[in-house]
């Protein structure tokens, strides 16, 4: 016995002064050219060792048995950088990388088992390669996201993802610089995500995630989250001008007001607008008109702490011609870009401020506090069912409330040993306040006051606080659990009831999360994700209906791989599975929420990312869905409007003599319409295009959408409606057509 206590001791001595020997690597990666932190970068010394860049541009390798390395510092977007060093015992060796600039190089990705960088490794790519000239173009940089627009170009997209018809919001967190996006308890429909307050040229950043894996989202983000960062900093001045069809014009300008760098510090002040306007391809012109304007003070104060300061105001205003009944077409009652009511359409505003300040403590604690502020308005005119219910005036509602939202949030971070092996411990916390001021609902023919059908005020809270895990188990393995805590407080005053205060519910939800992946090298990932989230319910339908399903779970599952076979093509792929407690199908004439039943959701979903050469590069997203109601009988248990496979791929030039251009797909197949299947959404093939030139400082750019000018319908809804000469209402397809072929181009100067 004594002998094995004996080896055991001496096991452990040695493991000890082994551990004791060994050295550690610690350093900060900068842009060379704006001075300011790399967030993301990938750090890899002896094969798979690394890590990636902080917030602070800040990496950590801790644990490296002495000796000679080469480091490999890499970003996408960055020329890699190899560094010659020697790892002495017991001593941190320290390093400094400014990364410069370079064309887009696919060689340049590396992999390690952080959950972080599965996320995002297709998102960074995205962003340099594709062309993004709209908003829309924005949301489609996740893959497998489509949208449709079905109401002049003013609403909020309509969006679907992971057979999900997400309508405008309810399953998908969306986010600009911290900021949410999505309204709680909207007059239109719940998670209503109007991103349009966002300048498209702005847009640095995309990080998103599919699925309820990220304890730092919570409400909505089940079908997946997405986060856009604006620039922190503008390398030059532009203008841009463009027209097109249709009566279409759109100016655009960033500025920077103030601009001071020392070797330190680094700040910049820089203010971007825009301004669009287009009649649209339909018979009724939609008097369409934009107007955004931005300012955005960004310093860095050495690799210790920034300051960001953000300002914005947002204003539209629209007429539209609404969805289409499918029999007015075809009887020639109306032309494919007719209207039944051209009325339809509104206006909405968005004003923002926010502040975020990240530091970095000498305790290596790291934090982020940001508060928000934003006001909003908004004003929507529509006819669903045409003389359904009024056979004389018709039957247009009015949604329109005013809301003020205030946020704070809180992070504190900070990287240890856990005896060799790194670890990371997150807490967070904040709260969400949206206290919206008469959210009312009226008839409204020929935008004129009729009646009211609701009316009131809400007050909706939402705090919350997560922890979150991280332990790289071995330099292969990595672990990331979590768990997050939502408290909500539910506030309805119903002024058609003569309410004098306002009716209360509380509700809280606990979800946690459990990612593990592991790495074998640089070029293979594999990883498990699992995690509960949650989407609310409607306060007025709470309060009102005395729902039971507040705040029902959604709980999903997913098992995936990245790889890159040669230094040329990233694959990623991911088998997943989404359960939903309950769903919520928004019915707009009679403002309220219906709950739809529990829901099960399966599909895979295939990504693949190639550079044929330096300049040429190829890209395709395919993902397959089956959605399923549960409780349903089989037949009966269609998801309507569910998509069931979709595809987007296309081919991106950028040539060394200024050229670089784009030829685009997007597909959706036929999709259910209804619960039996037998009425269909119609799937459609378009074909988009984009090229430019850029010489000196001038680019000259066209844009072409649905180049082979198919005839498809953007957004589909199988609607009870009545046309005025008829006596009985019908059940069909009412539709938006989609645009047809359409040339749009332009002129920029960098200066």
């Amino acid at each position: 016995m004594r002998q094995i206590y004996f080896l055991v001791f001496t096991v452990l001595f040695l493991s000890s002064v082994a551990f004791a020997q060994q050295g550690s690597i610690r350093g900060y990666i900068n842009d060379a050219d704006l001075k300011v932190p790399i967030t993301g970068a990938s750090v890899n010394i002896a094969g798979n060792k690394g890590d990636n860049s902080d917030m602070f541009g800040m990496f950590n390798i801790p644990s490296i048995t002495p000796g000679q390395y080469e480091m490999t510092v890499s970003h996408i977007g960055y020329k890699t950088e190899i560094i010659n060093l020697e790892v002495k015992p017991y001593l941190l060796s320290s390093v400094n990388v400014n990364l410069k600039k370079s064309s887009l190089d696919l060689s340049e990705v590396k992999l390690n088992s952080k959950k972080s960088t599965a996320l995002n490794t297709i998102s960074a790519v995205d962003i340099k390669l594709r062309p993004v000239n709209t908003s829309q173009d924005v949301l489609r940089i996740v893959p497998g996201l489509f949208i449709a627009q079905h109401a002049g170009g003013g609403k909020a997209e309509q969006i679907f993802l992971r057979g999900y018809d997400i309508d405008h919001g309810t399953d998908i967190n969306i986010s600009v610089d911290g900021m949410p996006v999505n309204m709680v308890s909207h007059a239109h429909g719940q998670g209503y995500a109007d991103l349009h307050f966002l300048i498209p040229e702005t847009v640095e950043k995309v990080n998103f995630d599919k699925g309820p894996y990220n304890a730092g989202k919570g409400n909505l983000a089940t079908a997946a989250y997405v986060d856009f960062s604006t620039k922190d900093f503008l390398e030059n001045n532009r203008i841009k001008l463009e027209a097109g069809q249709f009566n279409t014009q759109r100016a655009f300008g960033q500025f920077k007001v103030f601009n001071k760098q020392t070797e330190k510090n680094r700040q910049q002040f820089y203010v971007a607008s825009e301004y669009s306007t287009t009649d649209g391809y339909f018979e009724s012109p939609q008097d369409f008109h934009r107007f955004n304007v931005m300012g955005k003070y960004s310093a860095w104060f050495g690799n210790q702490s920034q300051l960001t300061i953000l300002a914005s105001t947002f204003d539209s205003k629209w007429n539209a011609s609404g969805q289409v009944p499918d029999r007015a077409v075809k009887t020639g009652v109306i032309g494919r870009f007719g209207a039944i009511d051209n009325l339809e359409g509104g206006n909405t505003s968005r004003t923002n401020f926010t502040v975020k300040y990240n530091h970095q403590r000498k305790s290596g604690w790291k934090s982020t506090d940001q508060v928000y502020f934003s006001r909003y308005k908004f004003n929507l005119y529509s006819n669903f069912t045409f003389f359904l219910d009024d056979p004389i005036d018709g039957d247009m509602i009015n949604q329109r409330e005013a809301r003020n939202i205030f946020g704070f949030s809180t992070t504190e971070s900070k990287s240890y040993l856990l005896g060799n092996k790194k670890a990371t411990t997150e807490f967070g916390a904040g709260f969400r306040m949206d206290d919206v001021s008469d959210i009312e609902l009226s008839k409204a023919p020929n935008r004129t006051f009729k009646e009211s059908i609701q009316k009131g005020d809400v007050k909706e809270f939402n705090g919350y606080i997560y922890m979150n895990q991280d332990v790289e188990l071995s330099n292969k393995w990595n672990l990331n659990a979590s768990v997050r805590y939502d408290n909500f407080k539910f506030q309805y005053k119903d002024k058609l009831a003569g309410a004098t205060d306002f009716s209360k519910q509380k509700r809280g939800i606990v979800s946690p999360k459990l990612n593990i992946s592991f790495a074998p090298n640089q070029k293979v990932k594999l990883y498990l994700n699992n995690g509960f989230g949650f989407h609310s319910n409607d306060t007025r339908v709470i309060l009102m209906n005395g729902a039971d399903e507040i705040l029902p779970r959604v709980f999903g599952t997913d098992l995936g791989l990245i790889i890159m076979p040669n230094k040329n093509l990233i694959l990623k792929t991911a088998l997943w599975h989404l359960y939903s407690q309950q769903e919520f199908v928004y019915v707009g004439d009679a403002g309220v929420i219906e709950p739809s039943g529990k829901t099960r959701r399966m599909g895979v979903d295939v990504s693949a990312r190639y550079q044929f050469n330096k300049w040429l590069y190829g890209d395709i997203d395919i993902n397959a869905t089956k959605a399923r109601a549960i409780s349903e009988t089989k037949g009966e248990n269609f998801v309507p409007l569910a998509p069931s496979f979709t595809s987007i791929g296309g081919i991106t030039a950028r040539a060394p003599n200024g050229f670089s251009g784009s030829l685009r797909y997007r597909f959706i197949g036929e999709r259910p319409a209804n619960e039996d299947n037998s009425i269909s959404a119609e799937g459609y093939l378009l074909l988009d295009m984009v090229a430019a030139y850029r010489i000196k400082k001038f680019e000259f750019h066209i844009s072409v959408e649905n180049m082979l000018n198919r005839e498809w319908r953007e957004a589909q809804f199988n609607t009870g409606s009545r046309l005025k000469f008829e006596v009985n209402p019908v059940s069909e397809i009412h539709y938006t057509p989609g645009t047809p072929s359409s040339v749009k181009a332009g002129i920029s100067f960098n200066f």
